[in-house]
């Protein structure tokens, strides 16, 4: 089968497409042919064995795949053949074909396309886990969120907006704002004005933001917790800016505030319940149409390369995806 292979932390200029073995079907098991994979910012830096671990070499990136059930193991009886799943794993989606624990999978439902089942899992489990379980957002707050046309972004524009919120969407173009519109922003706020918290006071009455969902980092995210509202909560996702901000203590003492690690890749070691309880609640919004993945950039499989340049210059909208043919 055909693969993307990372033999070298690189760029990703110096990965290609290579022909590897089909995996093979294991105890528990699930092989996947592959219809759609996604590519986020975390994808990219592995590539470049830039991020906090580092995946041995050599190995096929991109975490999060949605495509038909191609064989499974003889233990397994959740998942037949031609069944439509998606899946999340540590790595190996940019293939033809996956093999993965057959409890890494979930039923797609038959309205959902493979590209938008592929954009589903990750960005927005992060997302409602941060509203949800670290920041308790509550029907009526002030949710602002940074970076918010990206992958992770408007994955938490929608949930804010479906948990009552009322979601101001910051971001750094017009056609960024009118996106997260688009998507259930009520307001927008354009970062890179010198004014900008300005604006946000106005829009606020003077009462800041209830919560901050932050996947940014930089300068931004130290002026938007300079805004934040008495007792708010200021969520940490991570640092798309590529600079990790230092915050003073007497901020949070200032504010009443609370600053929040949220880090998708803990979740369900550490809080199972949580997890099943959040995954349970995203898919049942998924079903009913509440919720519709925002799908970014499609490439095709031979075009990988220009979701990962698209991601890293920040000019996405939504989550970046390669469709397989």
């Amino acid at each position: 089968m055909k693969a993307v292979v990372v033999d070298s932390y690189n760029s990703i200029d110096g990965t290609s497409i290579k022909e590897i073995d089909t995996p093979g079907v294991s105890k528990g098991c699930v092989r996947v042919k592959i219809g759609a994979a996604a590519v986020g910012f975390v994808d990219g830096l592995k590539v470049q064995g830039l991020y906090q671990t580092k995946d041995p070499l050599p190995f096929v990136p991109s975490t999060e795949f949605a495509g038909i059930v191609d064989a499974v193991a003889d233990d397994v009886t959740a998942f037949k053949p031609d069944m439509p799943v998606i899946g999340m794993t540590r790595s190996g989606a940019l293939a033809e074909y996956i093999s993965v624990p057959s409890a890494a999978l979930k039923h797609l439902p038959p309205q959902v396309p493979f590209e938008a089942g592929a954009s589903f899992q990750a960005n927005y489990l992060t997302g409602l886990y941060a509203l949800d379980a670290r920041a308790s957002l509550r029907d009526g707050e002030i949710l602002l969120v940074l970076g918010a046309a990206g992958g992770v972004g408007i994955a938490a524009v929608q949930p804010g907006k479906l948990m009552g919120a009322r979601v101001i969407a910051a971001a750094s173009t017009a056609e960024k704002r009118a996106f997260a519109v688009q998507f259930g922003a009520g307001q927008t706020i354009d970062y890179t004005r010198a004014d900008w918290r300005d604006t946000l006071k106005e829009l606020t009455g003077g009462h800041g933001p209830d919560v901050i969902f932050d996947p940014v980092g930089s300068e931004v995210a130290l002026q938007a917790f300079r805004s934040i509202a008495w007792r708010g909560r200021h969520l940490v996702v991570g640092f798309a800016s590529g600079t990790i901000p230092a915050l003073a203590f007497n901020l949070p003492l200032l504010k009443g505030g609370a600053l929040l690690g949220v880090d998708l890749a803990q979740i369900q070691k550490r809080e199972p319940e949580t997890h099943a309880r959040l995954m349970a609640q995203l898919f049942d919004w998924l079903a009913s149409g509440k919720l519709q993945p925002v799908v970014g950039k499609v490439v095709p499989f031979e075009n990988f390369r220009d979701a990962f340049k698209t991601m890293q210059s920040r000019s996405a909208l939504g989550k970046m995806i390669v469709k397989f043919g």
